[in-house]
């Protein structure tokens, strides 16, 4: 018996395959059209129903993630500040330094370009179908203060799971709380002793962080851990987002 298209639109409904329902009609005029044979038009049926469920986990694991935007190396002004460690940066892109359970801690002045490049390497990951946590690092840690510790335990376990956790602006404030530097030693120890990779982006350099961290002997611990399977990215320059002010300025659209 042969099903109306009515019917076969409902019987894709029930089995979910709404990259086939999205596309068949088309499909099915373009092989009339082309006199192409079954196999070649199931083919294509197929592959549009796969593409479909792709695109949706991507999108899935896009919002799980927690990144604000898609960023790329692509889009991103090189030229603006040459000291940039252009290569590092490529070279973590290619995600080798996931596999081998390494990290990255880029450092330098704000609006240099760091909060761009990890992200773009985060994006990079997850399109790949790598769980990926994506936090902006001091907001994160002190939002966990106060918390029963389940809760906590509730909110820290994907940091601990993901492949890649990108901690970003950290210390950006004067000084963590003791409990917040606690809860960052605590999840860096344990991606530390299950080789899985962290980026970190600061506005402060090393040497200082002890002074943040409000504890020299823990600060020690956190570096130790860190550099020991890290590179080191120094960005130099000047600042990206005074820059796009300066062109809003220039055209009248600084309140935008």
């Amino acid at each position: 018996m042969t099903m109306s298209m009515i019917e076969i639109d409902k019987a894709l409904r029930q089995l979910r395959l709404s990259g086939v329902r999205a596309t068949l009609e088309t499909r099915i005029l373009e092989a009339q059209a082309a006199n192409l044979s079954f196999l070649e038009t199931f083919s294509t049926i197929l592959q549009d129903e796969l593409d479909r469920r792709q695109s949706r986990l991507l999108e899935r694991r896009y919002q799980l993630s927690g990144l604000d935007e898609r960023a790329s190396l692509a889009e991103f002004d090189w030229g603006y500040n040459p000291k940039i460690p252009k290569r590092a940066c490529f070279e973590l892109h290619t995600l080798k330094f996931i596999a081998q359970g390494d990290s990255g801690i880029f450092i330098g002045p704000p609006g240099t370009g760091k909060s761009h490049i990890v992200k773009a390497i985060a994006y990079a990951a997850v399109r790949t179908g790598l769980r990926v946590a994506y936090i902006e690092a001091d907001d994160f840690l002190t939002s966990l203060m106060g918390l029963a510790t389940a809760d906590k335990r509730k909110r820290v376990q994907p940091l601990i799971d993901a492949d890649l956790v990108v901690f970003d602006d950290l210390f950006l404030a004067r000084q963590l709380p003791s409990e917040s530097a606690d809860t960052l030693q605590s999840i860096l120890h344990k991606r530390y002793k299950l080789r899985r990779s962290s980026l970190i982006t600061s506005n402060r350099i090393i040497d200082d962080w002890h002074k943040f961290l409000g504890d020299a002997a823990l600060a020690t611990a956190i570096l130790d851990r860190l550099l020991h399977r890290s590179v080191l990215l120094e960005f130099k320059g000047k600042s990206y987002r005074l820059k796009e002010a300066a062109t809003r300025l220039a055209k009248g659209t600084l309140s935008e």
